[in-house]
């Protein structure tokens, strides 16, 4: 399956469980780390927590396996590694103290909205 579309199904699994400021950065082009970054944002540990369970569950239902998993302990900030794709599930605290955004400036972003437009 093409990257692209791959983060994009995750972006709709992280809308499911209202993720917000959600983000595609194309780091391909810049880092051997992966193609993409998905980043969001929860409000609370729980819906860090609830993201992250419905993206590993939803993808390992299609025979996907996530290759690694950090930050799952603290629900603060939890990566989940599918190799081209990297999820970054961020409470909103974090996002802001960690500025990923900006440690990768150059990468062209994809902003993803919900059916609201939100």
């Amino acid at each position: 399956m093409d990257s692209l579309k791959f983060a994009k199904i995750i972006s709709e699994h992280i809308l499911a469980k209202k993720g917000t400021d959600i983000k595609i950065l194309e780091i391909k082009k810049i880092s051997s780390v992966a193609d993409y970054f998905v980043v969001c944002s929860a409000d609370v540990d729980r819906q860090v927590k609830a993201i992250a369970d419905e993206i590993e569950d939803e993808l390992s239902r299609e025979g996907i396996k996530c290759l690694h998993k950090e930050g799952y302990e603290s629900l603060n900030w939890v990566i989940l590694d599918y190799f081209d794709v990297m999820v970054h599930v961020f409470r909103n605290e974090a996002r802001t103290y960690y500025g990923l955004e900006k440690l990768w400036g150059d990468a062209p972003v994809f902003e993803i909205k919900d059916k609201l437009g939100k």
